[in-house]
C-alpha cells in the first residue's frame, strides 16, 4: 500500500510497488478519461528551489489531468525562504495547505528532511546531485514500454556521470533487475562516484565497464542514455568549458548502433544530441518526457490512495 508514503529515493519502493505504479500508468495511458476527475478537490504543492521546466510542468500537468489543483513556486526569492524561513517551517506550513508535495532543492538530502516535517506525502523532484526518483520512474516506464521488460539489457550511459543525479538513480534502479549490464561512457573527470561503483555495481556483481569513446561501444548497447554536461554543477567554469562538448550523438554514430536500440535523455539537451537524430525512429527522448507525465499521474494517485 503506497498511500501516504514519501518517495525520496527510488529504492524506497519495492520492485512490486514500482510495478503497481507502472501498471496504473499503463491503464492511464490507455484510458486517460477514466482518471480525469480522480483527484478532484486535491491540491499538489510544487516547491521548486531550483530552475526546472519539464519536471515542474510534468507534475503540474499530471495533477491537472487528474482533476486536481496546483499551488507553489518556481522562484524561491519570491517566498519566505528569502527572509530566512527554514525548510522545516516551509514544509510544515505547505503541508497544511496541500494534499501532496513535489519539491526540487539544490541541497542533497533536503527531500529527506522535508519528509520529516510534512503531514502530506513528499515526492523528491531532485535534490542537488543526489537523487531524482520520478525521472527514474519515467526512465523505467519508458524502457518497459519500448523494450518489453526491465531485465537483461545493456545500458550505455554517456556524458556527466559524476554530477548527474538521473544517472545515479538509473544505475541504482536498473541494478535491481536481473541480467542488466552497464557501459559507462565519460571523460575521466566525470566518471561515476566511487560509492555508485563500489556499493551498487561491484558489491552486487553487476557487469559494467568504463570507457571514454562513445563510438567504440555504441554498437553494443540496447539503450543509450545521453546526458548533458551540467554547468550548474561545476565550481570551475574553465573545467566546464573544456568538457562540455565531450560527446555529441550524431547520425554518423547512430549508423553504428543496433536497429532496435533506443536513445533516451532526461532533457533539457544542449548540444549533446544533434537535431538530425530527432527524425530517427530510435530517438525516444520526447516520448520519454510524455511517459514522465503518465508515471507522475500514477504516482500521485497511489500516494493519495485514490487508485
Amino acid at each position: 500500500m503506497l498511500k501516504d508514503r514519501h518517495l525520496i529515493d527510488p529504492s524506497d519502493f519495492s520492485l512490486e510497488e514500482l510495478n503497481e505504479v507502472f501498471t496504473l500508468a499503463e491503464k492511464i495511458i490507455k484510458n486517460p478519461k477514466e482518471f480525469s476527475h480522480i483527484c478532484d478537490n486535491k491540491i499538489l504543492a510544487t516547491l521548486f528551489y531550483e530552475p526546472s521546466t519539464r519536471t515542474r510542468f510534468s507534475f503540474e500537468s499530471a495533477m491537472m489531468k487528474l482533476g486536481g489543483s496546483v499551488l507553489g513556486f518556481s522562484e524561491p526569492n519570491s517566498t519566505s525562504a528569502s527572509k530566512g524561513e527554514t525548510l522545516a517551517d516551509t514544509i510544515t506550513m505547505v503541508s497544511i495547505y496541500s494534499d501532496i508535495i513535489a519539491m526540487r532543492h539544490p541541497k542533497e538530502g533536503s527531500a529527506r528532511v522535508a519528509s520529516l516535517y510534512s503531514n502530506s506525502p513528499v515526492i523528491n523532484a531532485g535534490d542537488g546531485g543526489h537523487q531524482h526518483p520520478t525521472q527514474t520512474l519515467t526512465d523505467l516506464l519508458t524502457i518497459k514500454e519500448l523494450k518489453g521488460d526491465l531485465k537483461n539489457k545493456v545500458i550505455g550511459i554517456c556524458g556527466d556521470l559524476k554530477y548527474g543525479r538521473t544517472v545515479h538513480s538509473l544505475i541504482k534502479a536498473m541494478s535491481r533487475y536481473e541480467g542488466n549490464e552497464f557501459v559507462l561512457i565519460s571523460p575521466k573527470e566525470l566518471r561515476i562516484p566511487e560509492y555508485i561503483r563500489e556499493e551498487i555495481l561491484v558489491k552486487n556483481n553487476i557487469k559494467f565497464k568504463e570507457v571514454e569513446k562513445l563510438e567504440d561501444v555504441i554498437d553494443e548497447v540496447d539503450i543509450l542514455y545521453m546526458t548533458r554536461i551540467q554547468k550548474e554543477r561545476f565550481f570551475n567554469e574553465e573545467e566546464y568549458i573544456r568538457l562540455k562538448d565531450s560527446y555529441v550523438l550524431d547520425m554518423e554514430k547512430m549508423d553504428k548502433a543496433k536497429n532496435d536500440m533506443i536513445v533516451m535523455h532526461p532533457l533539457p539537451r544542449v548540444n549533446e544530441i544533434s537535431v538530425e537524430v530527432d527524425k530517427d525512429s530510435r530517438a525516444k527522448y520526447f516520448a520519454q518526457a510524455e511517459y514522465g507525465m503518465y508515471v507522475r499521474m500514477a504516482l500521485i494517485c497511489k500516494l493519495l490512495g485514490v487508485a
